[in-house]
């Protein structure tokens, strides 16, 4: 070991560690060997400080949203008070309570003042199909039930109280407040003498009461200050689907039997 290599190397070791700013082991402050020195020409141009770029903006799925107005209540609608006006505005109206789930309207059949009104809530999926209330075998069913009691269809005013169907049978709060309204209006107009209410849903609101709780009685529906007899009894659909609940059905159709 030694020699001049040796020294050689030793020197160029020092000269490369004074390049880099380290000329002393321990120095009392830091260094900045990554620093680029000031250029020596003193007119040359102030080196340019870079400036943090601005962050892209948010998606617009992020982007924080106006809360939305609530919109304005929409005023009651008005319902002729004519029957014939009344008529030809459940037909045509676009503003008919429950005409808008359907292009096709189911409308009543019958006249007004008819001995028995036949009311149910809204048509069945056969009915909506082929344009006419309790079509099918739920139909049949109905007419025996009517025969049964002395009377036919033709004698008697139906009406559905929505014109078309909501989608799965249910409507919301809104929709049935409306529909609700609309009824006293309708039977007030159809002036029957005893009303027959079809269905679950409507004997709930007209009656105020669940269906098991109506059949067999005889139920005093006040309309516009005029008492109408009403009976309930459940959908002839419904009692295809459920023949034990024919029974009950025969009990409120004889009460409306004992009535003539």
């Amino acid at each position: 070991m030694g020699g001049r290599n040796s020294a050689l190397l030793a020197e160029s070791y020092c000269d490369w560690w004074s390049l880099a700013g380290v000329d002393a082991l321990v120095g009392e402050a830091p260094a900045g060997w990554l620093r680029v020195p000031p250029a020596n020409d003193a007119g040359a141009p102030p080196k340019r400080t870079e400036t943090a770029e601005e962050p892209p903006p948010l998606p617009a799925a992020l982007q924080p949203r106006e809360e939305a107005e609530a919109p304005a209540p929409r005023e009651p609608v008005a319902f002729p008070g004519e029957w014939d006006a009344f008529r030809q505005w459940l037909a045509e109206s676009p503003d008919v309570p429950g005409s808008q789930w359907d292009a096709r309207r189911v409308l009543p059949v019958g006249e007004a003042g008819a001995p028995l009104m036949l009311l149910t809530a809204w048509p069945e999926i056969d009915d909506q199909r082929d344009g006419v209330l309790f079509s099918g075998a739920a139909g049949a069913l109905l007419d025996m039930m009517l025969r049964a009691i002395g009377t036919t269809r033709g004698q008697c005013y139906a009406a559905s109280l929505a014109v078309t169907r909501p989608p799965g049978g249910r409507c919301d709060a809104r929709d049935g407040a409306e529909l609700e309204r609309l009824l006293w209006h309708h039977v007030a107009l159809a002036r029957p003498q005893r009303l027959l209410l079809i269905g679950g849903e409507i004997v709930r609101m007209a009656a105020d009461r669940a269906l098991a709780d109506a059949r067999g009685q005889l139920l005093d529906i006040n309309c516009d200050g005029r008492k109408v007899e009403s009976v309930a009894v459940a959908h002839p659909a419904m009692l295809l689907a459920r023949p034990t609940h024919k029974a009950a059905a025969w009990d409120s159709l004889k009460l409306i039997s004992r009535g003539r």
